[in-house]
């Protein structure tokens, strides 16, 4: 047993709001109680990095950079921390090497000090990258272990990884547990044996979704751990982190004690309980403890991403089928971890299988690239009969999938052109270009303004009909428009909208989402409904994101002829039959519902 001084690092400037209230905390919030913070002695402070990035620039309109610039000013004494998702940055694709060696550039620069790597696949060449540009900039890579549990993720397979990442010249490692699925003595054996054969810290990053995030804390400390992440108790536990309170008292006076000033954190708490009120639209039911995650391995936030999907399609009643579905669906595809983006991947194909009432008979884009190894090695074998339904004719890529990527960051400078007035505007566009770009308009223009706060529901008010209490309630921007929907009952209206809050990936966390049975619920949409052999319709809801065909095109049976988007996965609407193209009923943007004639084919 190993007996040190352990380390903190808390997360309530990054993952305990993103986990707890949709990544809303502001920066005119966080400022105040930055001195204080800056008093407490942590190893580091987390503040950039997961969806913290995508939700400046989308509802906060926040320049994330200059976030980052003021954070690092109120906070000179304290290192500052991110999470980088390998190739994919902050981001769901894979970027180019010099993207993705730039933005390390200018995250350091502008005040990172501490990168915790991972990638989704636990792909170690999908983080080589990112690690040397970090070793470059002279600061401090952190290798990660995305953890998750199946036939082919064991003790032995994550220590191989370690390995590799410490071949890779990371200074440390960290064992991110984001869905809440290590146990106590599965964390002890794990820790003991990466502590045996890599000379390197070892930091604890457990979600507390289950329960048990400071047992794991405890036991991870009694196997020779160095350091644990914790969030400050007014944001802690549930889908966060056990509390840096709780975890300081618990090891005071003990070997391991913090020194942490427990007086001055709960000082800093009170601050924070009352901050919290200001954002109480963004709580949400799903962020308490839920063990069912150690049943299904569904992370919590995962569960409610798709029980809000199913009920905007009217079919709540199949998600215990989706729920039986997600483990197939894992293990046809090589048991990944369910982690942004393959934990979308995954529940969407599930949902997809279900409510078409046939496995696979539509398959997402998304799936199809994974199955090629655009998103890097599965973690296991896939299913072969699947693999080749999906891509066909097409070549597996065995190499890194960056290696294919030609440099991108030119092409990027000149398509935002002189709306990027730094280089950190240049990588906000490539990061998000879409948001990107209208956050960089609406700041030339001078229009930029953050989502609103609602107030605080007054004493004594009526509970919401339908829903128990206030309302949980979330805003959310699709193509420009804001939809605002109840997810606990009726809910209240304001400007006409209703208010929906969703989470996903067992750290709740803001993501665009399609009101996808808008038609429906209007009563229908004018659309006629399919019929003949050779009309187009789609079997999910969602909305056009390409339209691949004109009028007078010949087709063949199985053709893509348009791309949609639902849940945020893109997947291709076919040809039934060979023929000629007569009608195209749907343009870009248009949003769709099962059974509508989308286009007509002439045999």
């Amino acid at each position: 047993m190993s007996i040190k001084k352990i380390t903190v690092t808390d997360t309530i400037l990054r993952d305990a709001h993103q986990s707890l209230i949709a990544t809303r905390l502001r920066l005119d919030d966080m400022l105040p109680i930055c001195a204080k913070l800056d008093q407490v002695g942590y190893w580091s402070l987390e503040v950039w990095g997961g969806a913290t990035f995508d939700a400046c620039v989308r509802f906060l309109k926040e320049d994330p950079w200059e976030r980052l610039r003021q954070l690092k000013a109120a906070l000179p004494n304290t290192r500052l921390q991110m999470l980088l998702r390998g190739q994919n940055l902050l981001g769901y694709r894979h970027y180019s090497d010099d993207v993705v060696r730039a933005f390390v550039a200018k995250a350091a620069v502008n005040g990172i000090e501490v990168f915790r790597i991972f990638d989704a696949m636990n792909d170690v060449r999908n983080l080589r990258t990112a690690i040397e540009a970090v070793k470059a900039a002279g600061k401090h890579a952190q290798g990660t272990l995305a953890y998750t549990t199946s036939p082919v993720h064991d003790t032995a397979a994550f220590v191989r990884q370690a390995e590799a990442m410490a071949a890779l010249g990371v200074d440390s490692l960290a064992i991110k547990d984001m869905a809440g699925l290590l146990t106590p003595y599965a964390t002890f054996e794990l820790v003991r044996a990466l502590k045996e054969r890599v000379s390197l810290p070892v930091f604890i990053h457990s979600h507390d979704t289950a329960g048990m995030g400071a047992m794991v804390q405890l036991k991870a400390i009694e196997a020779g751990a160095d350091h644990i992440d914790t969030a400050i108790g007014a944001m802690a536990w549930g889908t966060s982190h056990p509390a840096t309170e709780s975890m300081v008292a618990a090891l005071r006076d003990t070997p391991w004690d913090t020194g942490l000033d427990l007086a001055l954190l709960q000082e800093i708490s009170q601050y924070f309980q009352q901050i919290r009120l200001k954002y109480h639209q963004f709580e949400s039911p799903f962020t308490g403890v839920d063990t069912r995650v150690q049943v299904n391995q569904v992370p919590g936030g995962m569960m409610s991403n798709l029980a809000n999907q199913l009920k905007e399609q009217g079919a709540l009643g199949r998600i215990d089928e989706v729920f039986a579905e997600i483990p197939r669906v894992r293990e046809d595809l090589g048991f990944p971890p369910l982690v942004t983006p393959t934990s979308q991947i995954v529940g969407t194909q599930a949902v997809f299988n279900v409510l078409a009432g046939e496995r696979y008979k539509t398959i997402t884009n998304e799936v199809k690239l994974y199955l090629q190894g655009r998103y890097g090695q599965a973690p296991g074998p896939v299913n072969e009969q699947l693999r080749a339904q999906a891509i066909g004719h097409e070549d597996v890529i065995e190499v890194r999938p960056a290696d294919l990527l030609k440099p991108e960051l030119a092409r990027l400078r000149e398509e935002i052109g002189s709306l990027a007035r730094s280089e950190e505007d240049v990588l906000t566009y490539a990061m998000f270009p879409d948001i990107g770009r209208k956050f960089l308009e609406e700041r030339a223009a001078g229009t930029l303004k953050p989502e609103a706060l609602l107030p605080l529901p007054q004493a004594g008010a009526p509970a919401t009909p339908g829903g128990d209490g206030v309302p949980t309630e979330f805003v959310v921007d699709v193509h420009g428009e804001s939809y605002r929907i109840d997810i606990t009952g009726v809910g209240v209206k304001t400007d006409g909208k209703r208010h929906f809050y969703l989470s996903i990936d067992g750290m709740p966390e803001e993501v665009v989402f399609e009101p996808l049975n808008q038609f429906v619920s209007a009563g229908g949409s004018k659309r006629q409904q399919a019929s003949a052999a050779g009309d187009v319709s789609t079997s999910m809801p969602g909305n056009i994101v390409e339209v691949l065909v004109k009028v007078g095109d010949p087709v063949k049976a199985g053709q893509a002829l348009l791309i949609s988007e639902a849940m945020k996965m893109e997947s291709e609407i076919q040809a039934p039959i060979d023929g000629i193209v007569q009608a195209v009923h749907v343009a870009k943007g248009d949003r769709v519902n099962p059974g509508e004639l989308l286009l007509e084919i002439a045999p």
